[in-house]
């Protein structure tokens, strides 16, 4: 899954949010952050805009004071709080190793010495996360390449939030997706040596794998050294998840196919959705566009969905396995999300979300790795909150005819699935 945040310079900026918990809660997107250095933001360009439009106020800077002072930290802005926190004590240099270090039992090693000598640092790191998710403020933290302590930091936080492990694995590796630049900048950066180690900028799985593993064979578990180590007990912990996931559902949303039964359910969703974005002064759907012959096509050709909570519908979303009107021919490798509609006097906070997710995984387990949408160019507020739980803009279409007599533009958004 492509969760990174698109900007110019910065190559590794991820939002934590949207991740499940074992216990089937989810991680609120739009309140966490994870980077590599922000010393490349310049104000008056279209990242500083970008950056400043996710609402952060705090910054958490991993690194070393000599590294900041060399390389330049996030720009000063009224609205933002800096700290630095710098959790590796002991200093090494990646680019100079040999073709024979295997990367994952070193960087693990480092890790662990990561863990055990800043403690201090990490716990406070911890801290002012738990003080940003109570205020309900954004936070980012970071490090050079947002690999490696901002690797170690995250891992921790999920393992406390309930991720599981294969999710947290999962995360450390994306990475990759950014290698390329990381690489780039390294030796834009340092014209004058030569890059030794192969493995330089890369995030293979078996790095956080064996860190876990011996981390919790040296303390028992992630939350035994969070407690015995950080000096942060079950209170925090319990405090972090009420703060930072959504609150579990009762009775929880249940899933199934929609059948002809359903079409003037349907119908009165889309209606009463239209009529909720007029009075938004959002210009997109109309009352009455689309009638029971529409989702009957749509039951035919593609999928529909509800949601349910207990035995009221909160919403539904349609399904397709081609979309040629907005996205042209393609070869069977995407599906396409249209109307996620929700029923606002059913639907707790968080459905639209969940059907989202809901809807990949059926994406996935189709075994298509792309999840496609298209939302009205006109509506950035709609983009906004697609491009938050993992989205990227990768086109537009400017003359889109979709069956309602006039064509339109719209922005073209593709998800890659794990």
């Amino acid at each position: 899954m492509n969760r990174h945040i698109p900007f110019n310079r910065l190559h590794n900026f991820r939002d934590l949010g949207g991740y499940r918990t074992e216990d089937g809660r989810t991680v609120r997107p739009g309140r966490l952050f994870r980077a590599d250095s922000l010393g490349k933001l310049t104000p008056g360009t279209p990242d500083w805009d970008r950056f400043l439009s996710l609402g952060i106020r705090t910054v958490v800077d991993l690194r070393y004071p000599w590294e900041i002072e060399a390389r330049g930290r996030v720009p000063e802005h009224p609205t933002l709080t800096y700290h630095n926190q710098s959790i590796e004590h002991r200093p090494y240099d990646q680019a100079a190793l040999g073709p024979s270090v295997a990367p994952g039992a070193y960087l693990a090693a480092r890790y662990m010495e990561v863990a055990e000598d800043g403690t201090k640092e990490i716990r406070e790191t911890l801290e002012l996360i738990a003080e940003s998710a109570e205020s309900n403020t954004p936070l980012v933290f970071h490090c050079a390449s947002g690999k490696d302590r901002t690797g170690l930091i995250a891992a921790l936080l999920l393992s406390l939030l309930g991720v599981p492990e294969k999710t947290i694995v999962e995360d450390f590796t994306l990475t990759e997706r950014a290698t390329a630049r990381l690489l780039s900048d390294w030796h834009t950066a340092n014209p004058d040596r030569t890059l030794t180690w192969p493995a330089y900028g890369r995030a293979p799985a078996e790095v956080m794998t064996e860190f876990l593993s011996a981390l919790k064979t040296r303390h028992g578990s992630i939350q035994a050294y969070v407690t015995d180590a950080l000096g942060l007990d079950n209170t925090f912990t319990e405090s972090l998840r009420a703060a930072l996931l959504d609150p579990p559902l009762d009775p929880p949303l249940i899933f199934r196919r929609a059948t002809e039964n359903d079409l003037p359910t349907l119908v009165r969703l889309r209606d009463d959705a239209a009529r909720w974005q007029l009075a938004q002064g959002i210009d997109q759907w109309k009352p009455g566009q689309l009638g029971e012959p529409h989702f009957r096509t749509r039951l035919t050709e593609g999928e529909v969905w509800l949601a349910l909570l207990g035995e009221q519908i909160a919403g539904a979303w349609e399904l397709w396995w081609d979309d040629p009107a907005a996205w042209g021919p393609q070869p069977p490798t995407a599906a396409y999300i249209h109307r996620l509609m929700t029923d606002r006097r059913v639907a707790p906070p968080g459905t639209g979300r969940r059907m989202l997710t809901e809807a990949e995984h059926r994406i996935a387990a189709s075994g298509r790795p792309l999840s496609r949408l298209d939302c009205l160019s006109s509506n950035p507020r709609l983009q906004e909150y697609y491009q938050a739980v993992g989205y990227t803009v990768v086109g537009e279409q400017s003359t889109k005819d979709g069956g309602l007599g006039s064509p339109y533009a719209v922005t073209l958004l593709e998800k890659r699935l794990a």
